[in-house]
């Protein structure tokens, strides 16, 4: 990778020659069959970044003309990769990052072959109250800081180790100061001091505690499961944090089948995420919140042309249809799978009804500590059944569409620029040749993160 300067700009542009794939997310904008390719890949391409945003994205053969277009000027950075893969940053859209303590022994107890059980989380409450405030934007900083390193430039992060009034606002704060997408989750487990008086948390849940952090949220979120809380109790959690302005998602079938699925197609959710079990209802209702919502005319996501299934319009950025109606992504975390045993979920099985996938790396203490969307993807292609495009997509317009966001996980013009440099000549890498460093360089928000 070189490197060449011509400062002089109102604002920095760097023009990225050389690249040997270039996954967009976006192929209406680069002029290709979104039937025939719904990831947008452009061979020996060239991208513009203009300040913050993206600029221009093409062939490399027409970049002269379109930078002209477009900026008008040299650009103030040309940089040359020679050959190599570029792609949108991933966007995690599942992740538990405000936190203390280390269950590092429970990993290894689970491995030696005891099940994963929702009340360990209650071990990392107990060490996030005893943390400073410090202490906690120290653990969040660099576990972002990790995740960045890694590819991934849009993160959402919930609370849910606190579990009193006072320690769920500290978390929501804290994770305010560092992304926009933060998830209230105070309905995480029921603590220990409410033992047997589940309905009595969730009346606090639902009132002081709301009251609290919704100015520092954007989501409500509750764990639908056995062990922690009823579908009951999480309709009481999601209908009043949505009356407090909050979007809507869920955790669901992460240990077992039940009716959180079907809850959060009821109630408009966003994402329901885990997905591991599945019935044939859950799997006919995440497809049909996006086909029952609207006509599906246009493009297709992944794997559903040749594979079957209708699949919502892809011609806006962000995946909607035309009228901006959206429906549940399913949010796949085979992290999970990975550090507790359990199946993989059956990414093959949705995608081929029809339902709208995301990965995430639901990155946290107890079952998923890793914060590496490489992985989840590598994991995605190999233990789940999705193609190489379906995950990276799923990694990133996926996560986009799992946060409502029409700004990320896509690099078409007007995009933020938000790019992955990969140290291989295409995206396949990332599973071919899992564990291996790929990512060489990343730009988040047009800024080269160091």
């Amino acid at each position: 990778m070189r490197e060449v300067e011509h400062p002089g700009g109102a604002h920095p542009a760097t023009l990225v020659l050389g690249i040997g794939e270039l996954t967009t997310n976006a192929p209406e904008a680069v002029g290709v069959d979104p039937v025939d390719d719904p990831t947008g890949v452009v061979r020996d391409a060239a991208l513009l970044l203009d300040g913050g945003r993206v600029a221009w994205a093409g062939p490399e053969s027409a970049c002269a003309a379109g930078v002209e277009e477009v900026l008008g000027r040299a650009p103030d950075r040309v940089v040359e990769v020679e050959g190599r893969a570029v792609l949108p940053g991933f966007v995690d859209a599942h992740t538990h990052l405000v936190f203390a303590g280390d269950r590092a022994a429970e990993f290894e107890a689970r491995m030696a072959g005891r099940p994963y059980e929702a009340g360990g989380i209650r071990s990392t409450v107990a060490a996030t109250r005893a943390a400073s405030d410090d202490a906690l934007r120290a653990g969040l900083t660099r576990h972002l800081d990790e995740a960045a390193r890694q590819g991934t430039t849009t993160v959402e992060v919930k609370s849910g180790y606190g579990l009193t009034v006072a320690d769920e606002e500290r978390s929501v704060r804290l994770a305010r100061e560092v992304t926009p997408e933060v998830t209230f989750l105070g309905a995480h487990v029921v603590p220990a001091e409410y033992a047997g008086r589940a309905d009595e948390y969730v009346d606090l849940v639902c009132g002081d505690m709301l009251a609290a952090c919704a100015p520092h949220a954007r989501w409500v979120d509750v764990f639908c499961e056995t062990g922690a809380f009823t579908p009951e109790q999480s309709r009481r959690v999601l209908e009043a944090g949505a009356a407090a302005g909050l979007g809507v998602r869920l955790h669901a079938g992460q240990l077992g089948p039940g009716e959180g699925v079907r809850l959060a197609v009821e109630l408009g959710a966003a994402a329901v995420d885990h997905c591991t079990y599945l019935t044939d209802d859950d799997v006919a209702a995440l497809a049909g919140s996006w086909t029952d919502a609207g006509s599906a005319t246009g493009g297709t996501s992944p794997g559903a042309t040749s594979r079957g299934g209708t699949r919502p319009d892809r011609t806006r950025p962000d995946g909607t249809r035309p009228d901006g109606t959206t429906g549940t992504v399913a949010t796949l975390l085979p992290g999970v799978e990975f550090s507790t045993r359990q199946p993989y979920p059956d990414a093959r099985r949705l995608l081929d009804a029809g339902a709208v996938v995301a990965l995430a790396s639901d990155c946290n203490p107890g079952s998923s500590y890793t914060s590496s969307m490489p992985l989840c993807v590598a994991l995605a292609v190999r233990e789940m059944r999705m193609t190489v495009a379906e995950a990276v997509w799923a990694a990133t317009a996926g996560g986009a569409l799992a946060l409502r966001r029409d700004d990320v996980g896509h690099l078409a013009p007007g995009a933020r620029a938000d790019v992955v440099l990969l140290d291989a000549p295409s995206r396949t890498h990332l599973a071919y040749r899992p564990g291996v460093p790929h990512v060489a360089a990343v730009w988040q928000d047009g800024v080269r993160v160091p």
